[in-house]
């Protein structure tokens, strides 16, 4: 279930009514209606207050503040409270906790602090849902779910358990067979790692380097499995309980655990939680954003950095998706937490619907006044005032968001298969999926161009152009998709692409595999830069400086766009076409930037090179300006002041550049 096609953009809150005093419940719903807020969500970490002791129910205090919501006319979205096991669960049940690649369990005291692989967690889990699903499913004020909250947060997806690493074993018997295949697969005849007795088998993380590539891919996938069977449980529940109502979950920005396609079957939209000034430098290990420009964009956040996401998450079900936290303020959880500028809450707001997004919940009402997020900002202070952030709710019509469609023909191909095997052997610090995935992302942004993130498996069909900047894992059907979508639609490619086959070897034969007569080219040699090192590429007239990495081709059949100079790989080539298909070999910006420019002019989609900081989105037949920095910009007489949007009435005013006043 979604909202009507034809309604506005919804905005609520993260309310918790359980850290106050209920006499202040009526006033906080009151408010919340007057400022023109739709839905409260509640519930997502209140397992001991509804089940304070084992199979005691409490229900009164949860009924008293969804009756409060209701008579303002507030709509509710429910959480399943499973993030946060109760301390007498955890003491009955000590085999539950989690444990982390360290091999140490990870004690009671924050949240998160379960298995999911645990049978003993998953029966509990189930036992919750359905009292809770059964008590308020087919309450007229709950709206829909969320499913548990943020999976995989204090990085617990991947959890070491003796459970875990029993239902792992299980796994890999059913998915290869024999350990001969397993053995081969993973070229276990490497430093003499062949498996004799499927108990032999550990969990990858925990030995003295490395493990095998091939082995961390399938823990990474059977752990993403696991997330899902637990969250579909869930969902079974709540379709029972809860006819007509929608079912979610907030996912996290950038977040690599897990395969989130896999996570989203069932559900009626994804939804993820948006944290702007927090998400600048690195997600965490991997950097994705240079930090002297992050600096830049300390008080805003990155536009690119936000609608990447945005358009991540729209990508998942095809049903759009929400943004279940919203920043309004300064957060409390990264290295330094500086206060948004004015504007920044409400250009979020306008982004997220611009990038396809239908409700908004900002995190939270009312700044906690107790344990571990006092220091978070809330739409409320901790002495109950209005905080910045209300004051720019307060100034949003949501009618000028109507939930139009989002039709996009570029498309930009990411999977979790590829990151999770382009991650296990970076080669080059600084140098990762996220980063190589992101530039391309970026540049197509900075050419005023709308881009729709698919998986490189859905349908390509609609797409006059298709972006695969890190496709490192093919297969030969996912070759045979290519080949086809070449038939319709200029495609480029990244570095390393079609590195690995499925089980994460090097492609038999060496080389792009089954993509190789796609791409026309045979690979050479690849070259990792460090910090300061660069390899020029000339490009026509133009020479550009590739940082990180470069790698170059022997053209079969095929036109060279560029060559490197100097170096060790002087003179090969690190760009070429034949026909619709376009290979760039190295990680440079500008070349990135040049190259798609020329394909996306070839494919008939206008070009229009924006200034730093300012971005363009289209939703349905309206066109979104977004300036991102602290300076005032004139266009053909409109005036975007810093930190601001404004709707032109068509993108045909893109072709003058802006001007800074």
């Amino acid at each position: 279930m979604s909202p009507e096609p034809s309604s506005a953009l919804l905005l609520g809150v993260c309310d918790y009514p359980e850290h106050v005093s209920p006499t202040l419940w009526p006033d906080f719903a009151r408010q919340q209606r007057e400022l023109g807020l739709s839905f409260v969500r509640l519930a997502e970490f209140a397992w001991s207050r509804m089940e304070p002791r084992p199979g005691e129910y409490d229900w009164a205090w949860l009924d008293e503040a969804i009756e409060v919501a209701a008579a303002e006319g507030l709509k509710v979205v429910l959480c399943t409270p499973t993030a946060a096991p109760p301390a007498w669960l955890v003491q009955a049940h000590p085999e539950i906790l989690p444990v982390g690649r360290d091999g140490r369990v990870k004690a009671f005291g924050s949240r998160r602090h379960s298995d999911p692989a645990s049978p003993v967690f998953r029966e509990h889990s189930r036992r919750i849902t359905r009292a809770l699903a059964e008590r308020y499913g087919q309450h007229p004020a709950v709206i829909g779910w969320q499913t548990d909250n943020e999976f995989g947060w204090g990085d617990t997806a991947q959890t070491y358990t003796p459970a875990a690493r029993s239902a792992f074993q299980t796994w890999l018997q059913a998915r290869y067979g024999t350990l001969d295949a397993l053995n081969a697969a993973w070229g276990n005849v490497f430093w003499s790692m062949e498996y004799s007795d499927w108990a032999q088998i550990p969990l990858p993380g925990q030995a003295v380097a490395a493990c095998s590539p091939s082995h961390t891919l399938d823990f990474m996938r059977f752990t993403s499995g696991v997330l899902a069977s637990f969250q579909a449980e869930q969902v079974e529940i709540l379709r029972d309980c809860s006819p007509g109502r929608f079912a979610t979950h907030n996912f996290m920005g950038f977040f690599s655990a897990y395969d989130h396609y896999e996570l989203s079957r069932g559900l009626d939209f994804a939804s993820w939680d948006s944290y702007p000034t927090g998400t600048l430098t690195a997600i965490g290990e991997w950097q994705v954003m240079e930090p002297e420009v992050a600096v830049a964009y300390a008080r805003t956040g990155h536009p690119d950095i936000t609608a990447f996401n945005h358009d991540v998450y729209r990508g998942l079900t095809g049903h759009g998706h929400w943004i279940m936290e919203q920043q309004c303020g300064q957060i409390d959880w990264a290295p330094s937490n500086p206060l948004p500028a004015a504007g920044a809450v409400a250009l979020w707001t306008a982004q997220a619907w611009a990038h396809g997004a239908d409700g908004v919940a900002y995190f939270r009402w009312q700044a906690a006044t107790m344990a571990q997020e006092q220091l978070h900002s809330g739409l409320l202070r901790h002495d109950g005032t209005p905080d910045r952030g209300y004051a720019e709710v307060q100034g949003i019509d949501t009618a000028a968001y109507p939930l139009v469609p989002v039709v996009n023909r570029v498309a930009l191909l990411h999977d979790y298969d590829s990151l999770w095997a382009y991650n296990a052997q970076p080669h080059a610090v600084g140098m990762n999926y996220w980063a190589q995935t992101f530039a391309y992302y970026r540049a197509l942004r900075s050419l005023g161009v709308d881009v729709d993130i698919v998986h490189p498996d859905a349908d390509l069909t609609p797409y006059a152009v298709i972006v695969a900047p890190a496709l490192t894992v093919m297969t030969p059907e996912r070759a045979a998709q290519l080949e086809a979508a070449a038939t319709h639609a200029h495609v480029v490619f990244g570095p390393r692409t079609a590195l690995r086959q499925h089980s994460g070897r090097a492609q038999d034969g060496g080389g792009a595999g089954p993509l190789a007569g796609l791409l026309g080219v045979r690979p050479l040699n690849f070259d990792s830069l460090p910090a300061g090192l660069t390899q020029d590429v000339t490009l026509g007239g133009s020479t550009h400086a590739a940082r990180l990495w470069a790698e170059a081709y022997a053209p079969q059949d095929t036109q060279v766009l560029a060559t490197y100079a100097g170096g060790p790989l002087d003179g090969h080539a690190a760009v070429t076409r034949r026909g619709p298909v376009t290979v760039i070999g190295a990680h440079s910006d500008t070349l990135i930037q040049g190259v798609l420019g020329d394909v996306l002019h070839a494919a008939g989609i206008e070009v229009t090179p924006l200034p730093e900081g300012m971005r363009v989105s289209r939703r349905g037949d309206h066109t979104l300006v977004q300036n991102w920095t602290a300076e005032t910009v004139t266009w053909q007489g409109h005036v975007l002041l810093p930190v601001s949007s404004l709707f032109i009435e068509t993108a045909s005013l893109l072709a003058t550049p802006p001007e800074r006043v």
